[in-house]
């Protein structure tokens, strides 16, 4: 797999103690208001953040054409091609956007990174069971952060708190959350004090792991 480092989105001093990578969501790509939103938000904290494309988002952005993802091993193959050319795994912290979270999640042992953050963690399909997308969790070694809004429709508190999950997963809880962690206005917060809440729990973690 031929990744060269001009691919990446880069954000925050590149000689920060600690670098992020941030892998997108299957239908949103790298640059997507999300994204820019968290990546911005880790930077200004101080460090130094990646952000990158799986393949198929990549051809998306060439010729315009919506696409399913790549196949699972094609995405792992491209997170483990990402992660050595991103410098010393023990101070780096990867994840990113629900299946780019995901992703990282499965080769963030075998690589030796500090951590792992995700942002709207699928645990499962809309309406679906969690099948085989919960195996290697319960056995997961890499300290994780999970930030999580409380009604995601893919992993709600209600749904997560019957998972047997190893103890090197912890959450941040999106009060009200959904899968984009946007609270309803209902319930007298905003989505903008939802982002800054999540980004500043992601970025304290970053520190501790791999600054």
């Amino acid at each position: 797999m031929n990744l060269i480092c001009s691919d990446f989105l880069t954000d925050g001093p590149e000689d920060a103690a600690a670098t992020i990578i941030l892998a997108h969501g299957a239908g949103a790509p790298a640059d997507s208001d999300f994204m820019n939103e968290v990546a911005i938000g880790l930077a200004t904290a101080g460090h130094h953040v990646l952000r990158f494309e799986f393949p198929y988002m990549a051809q998306r952005r060439i010729d315009g054409k919506r696409r399913p993802p790549d196949r699972q091993p094609v995405l792992l193959e491209y997170w483990r091609s990402v992660i050595a050319q991103a410098g010393n795994p023990k101070h780096l912290v990867i994840g990113g956007k629900s299946m780019g979270a995901r992703m990282a999640s499965l080769v963030a042992d075998e690589t030796g990174v500090a951590g792992v953050v995700a942002c709207g963690f699928p645990f499962h399909a809309p309406g679906k069971p969690p099948g085989a997308r919960l195996d290697h969790l319960t056995s997961l070694a890499t300290p994780s952060l999970l930030v999580q809004g409380t009604r995601d429709a893919l992993g709600s508190k209600e749904d997560v708190a019957g998972y047997d999950l190893a103890p090197s997963i912890a959450f941040h809880w999106i009060e009200d959350g959904d899968h984009n962690l946007k609270p309803r206005k209902k319930s007298g917060l905003t989505h903008e004090e939802a982002m800054a809440d999540a980004i500043a729990a992601a970025a304290d973690f970053t520190q501790r792991m791999a600054g």
